[in-house]
């Protein structure tokens, strides 16, 4: 599936421009950024997919182009997705990529333990 290539040069721009190390992956049909090995942001076809926390989820929503996350029909608490019409100019990208960031340090890693 398609991501919008820009969208995703912008983020890797303005995680580069904060100094945060992060790693981009093809994931959930884009690609998504993780941070600290925690999801963090992502594209998927058009929109920006951020994981924000459920305490940001409503401040977040009242926002332009901002709708809770909704990835195969099942909302998931705590991510949202922005439209393209809501990250626009990039000091809008650069608050939800914030409040992303605000999170990350509290996320749970989805990462596998081996054995």
């Amino acid at each position: 599936m398609a991501y919008d290539e820009y969208l995703a040069d912008r983020i890797r721009q303005k995680f580069r421009e904060l100094d945060v190390p992060f790693e981009a992956k093809k994931m959930i049909g884009g690609i998504c950024f993780l941070v600290n090995d925690k999801m963090c942001v992502g594209v998927v076809k058009e929109m920006l997919m951020a994981r924000i926390g459920p305490d940001k989820t409503g401040e977040a929503l009242a926002r332009n182009g901002c709708r809770e996350m909704d990835f195969t029909h099942r909302r998931m608490k705590g991510f949202i997705f922005v439209e393209p019409e809501g990250i626009d100019r990039d000091r809008d990208l650069e608050y939800f990529i914030s409040l992303a960031l605000e999170y990350n340090p509290m996320a749970k890693s989805s990462k596998k333990k081996s054995n």
